[in-house]
């Protein structure tokens, strides 16, 4: 009682200056004229996500993710019961663009009865990646879902760790993104090494780009083959700030930059300026580190893609894989109109840019990688009939560790550690744990591909083609994808070599994955 008694008047005091403070200050009209009460709009508005995920959204609301799509992800991660009952909830007769696959009653591929077979699927590339243009380190990626390009320093060490295992465990590649090569991500799992603008990780003291930087860098690590970013969907054709209070010792030391101090990536590179000294530089790479190298890009204008294809054809030179980002966000944070508003969609983007490519014979020289909500097997598959050989997963594997959808990535406060610098934040997330549910995650996500190419006939999900998937024009009426997109009906599959070996490699006695030599995919 006697605590009360004083409890009750420190309280009422303690409102008293509130009340006051809200009274005299003059930043917010609404507290001068209704302190303390109008602080419960602010309130609101803070806790408002919170609110709408968990209490007001339905299945199907909520963006980037829905609700169905994160507890698809979760219950894969965690090998729980990832099933849904009493049908879809999805508008599907009034939603124009909605996509469905085409199942046969009778195809090639005959599915397996034993209970849970295909769960452990490694499901390789079709394409060698590298060996059309004589790549000396050409290789047959294992895995057609590899872990996206997200940097040490976007991501928190322990969430960059978790991935790594997990692709280890999984059998997949991880993209290191643009930050360069941290210890997280030498825990086991192959790399694609991305080289962005500022040439993280291969720069010299001046932040200009170091070739015998680079060659250490590949000497040294795990890295199967090297990705120049030229813009991604989040912020195409934008630089990037990694404020000073977030550039550690650790991730001063992983990009070759000075601590404590702005880390600024620009909006071009410097070490080309056009297609041709793309090119140039492209082979130049190839032939000092002996990788295949590649390109990532969002889609804008295609007068780029159609020089560079050109020049392709008549020169001889090449990028050995394209990946294509859509425009819809993705992991880096981004002025609001970059993220709404600037460059395509992904299978818009993706697909002009493939017709430019088959159009003029390099489709099948070409890997096409797709980025963009791919992680969620109806939207792979769409792809994988458009033409992509491999797909990455960003957000999805995010969510797959832990992810909770809270959308405060740019602002260093994720609540589950994933995409954060502060100790306290990442400490909560356990790498030894989370690794295991990314692995768990990819291998479902690649036993439903397998299991939706056999319903359509095939063994792969690289060879269900165009004509395997309609898109709903309304209630009445669909339209096949390769005459949305203009595509000819063989365009997007391998070659016909291709084809064979990945029938081949997909039956129980075959080897899955590994290396092959140029030879096995001879430029056609």
């Amino acid at each position: 009682m006697k605590w009360a008694s004083r409890a009750v008047p420190a309280a009422v005091a303690a409102v008293a200056a509130l009340a006051a403070r809200d009274l005299i200050q003059r930043d917010h009209a609404l507290l001068r004229n209704f302190p303390v009460l109008g602080r419960a709009r602010y309130l609101l508005e803070a806790i408002g996500p919170e609110l709408r995920q968990y209490i007001v959204a339905g299945n199907n609301e909520e963006r980037p993710f829905t609700r169905d799509q994160r507890r698809w992800v979760y219950a894969s991660a965690k090998q729980q019961n990832n099933y849904f009952g009493f049908g879809t909830d999805n508008d599907i007769e009034f939603t124009p663009g909605y996509p469905i696959i085409k199942h046969k009653t009778f195809g090639r591929a005959v599915p397996p009865s034993t209970p849970g077979a295909g769960h452990d699927v490694r499901l390789p590339c079709a394409k060698v990646l590298g060996a059309a243009r004589g790549r000396a380190r050409a290789f047959r990626p294992e895995s057609v879902v590899n872990v996206s390009g997200m940097s040490f320093g976007s991501l928190s060490g322990n969430a960059v760790e978790a991935l790594n295992r997990g692709a280890a465990l999984a059998g997949c590649l991880q993209n290191t993104g643009e930050g360069g090569l941290s210890p997280y991500h030498r825990k086991g799992g192959d790399l694609v090494f991305q080289i962005g603008t500022a040439y993280f990780g291969c720069r010299d003291s001046h932040g200009r780009f170091s070739l015998d930087r680079l060659r250490d860098l590949v000497a040294g690590a795990p890295v199967k083959a090297l990705e120049i970013k030229l813009s991604q969907g989040a912020k195409p054709s934008l630089g990037g700030l990694l404020p000073a209070a977030k550039v550690s010792a650790e991730i001063a030391a992983t990009r070759g930059i000075p601590r404590g101090r702005d880390c600024v990536s620009p909006s071009r590179h410097a070490e080309f300026s056009d297609c041709d000294t793309l090119l140039d530089w492209v082979e130049l790479l190839a032939a000092e580190t002996g990788l295949p190298v590649g390109i990532k890009s969002a889609v804008g204008d295609l007068g780029f893609w159609e020089e560079l294809t050109t020049l392709m054809r008549d020169t001889g030179r090449g990028v050995d894989f394209v990946t294509i980002d859509g425009g819809e966000g993705g992991t880096g944070a981004a002025p609001l109109i970059f993220t709404d508003s600037v460059s395509l969609p992904f299978q818009q983007g993706f697909a002009r840019v493939y017709k430019v490519f088959a159009e003029r014979g390099l489709h099948e020289q070409v890997v096409f990688v797709g980025a963009g909500k791919l992680g969620l097997p109806d939207n792979a598959v769409v792809a994988f009939a458009l033409g992509c050989d491999l797909v990455n997963v960003g957000r999805e594997a995010m969510l797959a560790i832990g992810c909770i959808q809270a959308q405060k990535c740019h602002t260093d406060t994720c609540p589950t550690g994933v995409a954060t610098q502060n100790p306290w934040l990442a400490r909560g997330l356990d790498p030894t744990l989370k690794s295991v549910r990314a692995a768990n995650y990819i291998r479902t996500l690649r036993r439903d591909l397998v299991k939706v190419a056999e319903a359509c006939g095939v063994e792969h999900p690289g060879l269900i083609d165009t004509g395997a998937v309609e898109v709903l024009d309304g209630r009445t009426a669909s339209t096949p994808l390769h005459e949305v997109y203009g595509y000819r009906p063989e365009w997007g599959l391998p070659s016909p070599a291709d084809r064979a070996e990945i029938v081949r490699l997909m039956t129980p006695e075959a080897p899955q994955g590994g290396t092959a030599p140029p030879s096995a995919t001879a430029m056609r």
